[in-house]
């Protein structure tokens, strides 16, 4: 064999190695977990830091990288974060919900490692274990547009996360407490911004600085724990560019509702004289509303903030007419090359409606939010360990709950139990939040996307199908549910695994206001899900049982 033969041929093979084994890129991350005090609201209080920060570290990614990220729980306490709107593509393993995973037990650690494939947008983690969201270990992720795929606004100055959200000064363990005998939380005691909140007499430090004439991305989301939020910018406008994952038309707002786990991303042109300006985020249907403020300054600019704040608007029905606004941007591309309009979701048949009624009940004499008379509660065997085990029918019982339940007069009578929907792999249905009660409801879908055609007061009937936005509805993962309104979902159920419906209102969600749906493959191949992790913790009834034969292609 000649010498140049002989390179071309190792060159061919060098180059065949590097497309075989060549992956998206990695981002690794070590997250320490422990107790610490903190003051957002000026009383010492116990919080949970990661890595000694609160609000936790922001994870900056961009479409289609691996994340790995190794969590040390050095809490007293069993421990999981999940990662609100990332959809674990085959992944339920990865979700961080008690139904699909064991937590960390105290003095352990856990590598969570999961894809943020063929997504765009911003995004939250949180924990989900006991009442630990109330006490901090919330942060943001992002996951950036990859340069090939074009954006429909040009690049920002610079790139902020903003996490608003209600505050309670009693400990996570007391609050817990309140809601295990049988109490609700009551009002919260404050609003934060970054951890944060303003006290205004000058000597605040500006959580965000802009250059006069340049623009910048905020991204602006709700981690709060009860109250849905107003947000605004003292003397500027926002143009409203992506919503959990889709980017949206390009609306200019005076100011936003928030609902609990919700995200919104806007541009803002720093276009007002050179000063300070207050961010504000004030709570919404309230007896009374409560603020909370930060300083965004002017590079170079002089003057403090006005004391003039403008008020947040009042009523549900301003809310619900800014949600009408709301529109997909169809000409956009998003994290895949087709543009996100030529999914034609309108002209799909629905092959199953489920309507979700939630209430408020008293179970044993304690306070129990439920969905469609049963409230759900966590067996110690997560639903996916006991489904791919195949000791489903030793944890939980299948569809305990009606697609369609009957109307009833009053308060239903509420049982307890796990609640588990029988979903078939890649049909098409439809979704219908109907909230009969008295104060909004946010409800959030793990692993999806869906399409969120209406919200509408009153009680929903098939004909009210007329009024659904069948063109362009935006894509997104929580959606509001006004006081005696309902709200209407649609969406393809193409990924397998054992996905939480919840409520994102956490006492809600903490007493009983939530489900899963198991979305099972029949052809049970790596084609459609992942094995489970070989890191994977066990517990409850498969602790000790033979690891089931792995899926294969």
């Amino acid at each position: 064999m000649g010498e140049v033969t002989f390179l071309l041929l190792l060159c061919l093979s060098a180059t065949k190695m590097f497309f075989v084994s060549g992956e998206d890129p990695y981002l690794f991350f070590r997250w320490n977990v422990t107790y610490g005090t903190i003051s957002p609201l000026g009383v010492p209080q116990q919080g949970i830091l990661i890595n000694g920060q609160f609000p936790g570290p922001n994870i900056n990614s961009t479409t289609n990288n691996n994340i790995v990220l190794n969590v040390f729980n050095n809490l007293d306490e069993p421990f999981l974060l999940t990662w609100s709107g990332i959809q674990h593509r085959k992944n339920s393993w990865q979700d961080g919900v008690l139904g699909s995973m064991c937590p960390i037990l105290p003095g352990t650690n856990y590598t969570y490692h999961f894809q943020v494939k063929d997504q765009i947008g911003s995004y939250i983690y949180y924990p989900t274990t006991a009442m630990h969201r109330v006490a901090g270990a919330f942060g943001g992720l992002r996951v950036n547009s990859r340069l090939l795929i074009p954006v429909p606004y040009a690049d920002p100055e610079d790139d902020y996360t903003v996490l608003i959200g209600d505050w309670y000064t009693k400990s996570h363990s007391t609050l817990r407490k309140f809601l295990d005998s049988g109490r609700s939380l009551g009002r919260p005691d404050g609003v934060l911004i970054n951890g944060k909140s303003a006290k205004g007499d000058g000597n605040d430090k500006p959580l965000f600085t802009m250059k006069a004439g340049k623009t910048y991305k905020y991204r602006i989301c709700n981690v709060g724990v009860k109250n849905s939020l107003n947000f605004r910018i003292q003397g500027h406008t926002m143009k409203l560019v992506e919503m959990e994952g889709s980017h949206t038309v390009q609306n200019t707002y005076q100011s936003l509702d928030v609902h609990v786990g919700q995200c919104f991303s806007v541009l803002v042109t720093a276009n007002q004289k050179p000063k300070d300006y207050y961010v504000v985020a004030s709570t919404r249907f309230t007896k009374s509303a409560l603020s909370g403020k930060g300083i965004i300054r002017y590079i170079g600019g002089k003057g403090p903030a006005s004391p003039e704040i403008a008020e947040a608007p009042v009523g549900w029905a301003w809310s619900l007419n800014q949600f009408r606004t709301f529109r997909w941007n169809l000409t956009a591309s998003a994290a895949r090359p087709n543009p996100q309009g030529s999914y034609h979701y309108g002209a799909i048949n629905i092959t199953r409606t489920i309507k979700l009624v939630n209430s408020a009940s008293k179970v044993d004499g304690k306070l129990r939010y439920a969905v469609n008379g049963i409230s759900h509660i966590d067996p110690p065997t997560p639903l996916k360990l006991a489904e791919y085990y195949g000791v489903a029918n030793k944890v939980f019982k299948y569809d305990t709950i009606p697609d369609d339940p009957p109307a009833a007069r009053g308060a239903p009578k509420v049982t307890s139990a796990p609640i588990v929907l029988n979903m078939t792999f890649r049909n098409f249905i439809e979704i219908i939040f109907e909230n009969h009660e008295k104060s909004i409801q946010s409800w959030h879908l793990d692993g999806y996307s869906f399409f969120a055609v209406a919200i509408e007061p009153g009680r929903w009937t098939p004909e009210l199908r007329k009024n659904y936005n069948l063109l362009d509805a935006v894509s997104r993962h929580t959606v509001q549910v006004f006081p005696k309104s309902w709200a209407a979902i649609l969406l393809t159920i193409d990924n397998a695994g054992m996905w939480n419906i919840r409520s994102e209102i956490a006492e809600r969600r903490y007493l009983g206001q939530q489900l899963y749906a198991s979305v099972l493959s029949p052809a049970r191949s790596l084609r459609d899900e992942y094995n489970i992790p070989d890191n994977a913790l066990l517990c409850g009834l498969v602790k000790n049982l033979p690891k089931p034969p792995p899926y294969s292609i």
